[in-house]
């Protein structure tokens, strides 16, 4: 469950206002080219590792080998986006997203006989994840006038979507002709990328609230300040941490390449259109929430799509039809933009700039490592009880945890309208 979306909020300048702001416009360009660099890389090492083992665990490890790194450094990172110029902080993160898919196509050509390289250079990538994603979303609202912020980030959101659509695909056509072919356009990707993001000139430096005492050294009481400011908002500790094991029991991505290869025999390129669909969902979703986004009943929307996340799971899980699988993964995209969209809209209306980085920090372990660990834990499950009952079990899982969150948090469960916009 991946990038937070927010409510597209109305504006009276014209359609074309946002094109105008020429450092955003390029910082979605190097996120758009930094995002399909990530999605055509993570199918090539998923079917790069899994054809060398034939084993799912290894699926696993290649998340764990992201999430280890991430977890211990997303703190101290997003203590380091609040003291620092965030754009610099992107443009490093990005050009070492271009070091691993250089060192990932340099073991393709020497064609190593181990996996475990590979697992190093996740592990580098996920240092490098640990540090962008709270310095990115902490920079956004640095990058445009207020008045377009809601638009900026329906913008920003739609980016993410569309790659993770043609990403996926445009990585499994690839695959076709080699992991080789898929480094190299990745390293032109991240490339690109990293010189759209020097080319900003926001400097990314933190809007502060000068009645706010800020602690310029890291210490244990500023690195965990993100962690208290979420515990004292019930419905945004409700909304990301549903997330977090909504992803991390019914995460069924990281078997894709099993589901390609020894379940559905789709081959490669199906294993970039199984990717792809999710995508698909969520953004055919956004468009809907553009449309008509969520203003009553949140709390009801946001318990329902987890639901029908873990019953798309468990479909998907069960299908040996190629058919119905597509059709289960494109449900379940478009049922984990809503609870993206509540929980995006929830974090970014609460949360002042001051302690923006850090409170993004604390998103990013709930969120971004859940993908992860998820991984892991899906290769753990499917190598105990089978790749099959491993992706149902979690969706089962997924749906007992929304009901018990329906007990836990109340302030989502009874939240009919979205709280005001806190200044």
């Amino acid at each position: 469950m991946n990038d937070p979306v927010s409510g597209v909020s109305s504006v009276s300048s014209d359609s074309y206002s946002l094109f105008k702001q020429r450092d955003f416009m390029l910082y979605m360009v190097a996120r758009l080219f930094a995002n399909l660099g990530v999605q055509m890389q993570t199918v090539a090492v998923g079917w790069a590792v899994y054809s060398k083992t034939s084993q799912p665990l290894d699926l696993g490890l290649v998340g764990l080998s992201q999430f280890a790194p991430f977890v211990l450094l997303v703190l101290p990172a997003g203590h380091f986006a609040d003291h620092h110029d965030r754009r610099r902080i992107v443009v490093g993160c990005l050009a070492l997203h271009a070091v691993c898919a250089l060192i990932l196509g340099l073991f393709t050509l020497i064609d190593l006989a181990s996996i475990w390289p590979i697992f190093a250079a996740m592990t580098l990538l996920g240092s490098a994840r640990a540090f962008i994603m709270p310095a990115a979303q902490a920079l956004l609202p640095n990058m445009v006038p207020r008045e377009h912020f809601g638009r900026a980030v329906g913008f920003n959101s739609s980016v993410y979507q569309l790659t993770t659509i043609v990403g996926p695909a445009i990585g499994g056509v690839l695959l076709i002709a080699g992991s080789l072919t898929v480094f190299i356009v990745v390293l032109t990707c991240t490339t690109i990328a990293t010189l759209c993001a020097l080319a900003v000139r926001t400097n990314g430096v933190v809007r502060r609230n000068e009645s706010v005492a800020v602690i310029a050294e890291p210490d244990l009481k500023s690195l965990l300040s993100g962690l208290s400011f979420v515990r004292s908002k019930p419905a945004v500790l409700g909304a990301i941490s549903l997330d977090l094991f909504a992803v991390l029991f019914g995460g069924s991505v990281a078997l894709l390449p099993v589901y390609a290869r020894d379940i559905l025999h789709i081959g490669p390129s199906g294993l970039g259109l199984l990717r792809s669909a999710p995508g698909v969902g969520a953004v055919a979703c956004a468009i809907w929430l553009t449309a008509k986004p969520i203003n009553k009943h949140v709390g009801a929307w946001m318990f329902g799509s987890v639901a029908v996340f873990g019953l798309s799971t468990i479909i998907f899980g069960a299908s040996t039809y190629f058919s119905l699988s597509l059709f289960a993964l494109v449900i379940l995209g478009a049922s984990d933009m809503v609870s993206v969209f509540v929980r995006g809209y929830l974090v970014q209306v609460l949360t002042p700039d001051y302690i923006r980085g850090r409170v993004s920090a604390i998103s990013s372990v709930f969120i971004g490592a859940s993908n992860e660990l998820g991984e892991f834990e899906s290769g753990v499950t499917a190598e105990w009880f089978g790749t099959i009952r491993s992706v149902v079990i979690g969706g089962i899982a997924t749906i007992g945890i929304t009901m018990l969150w329906t007990k836990l948090f109340p302030a989502i469960r009874n939240m009919n309208q979205f709280p005001e916009v806190e200044r």
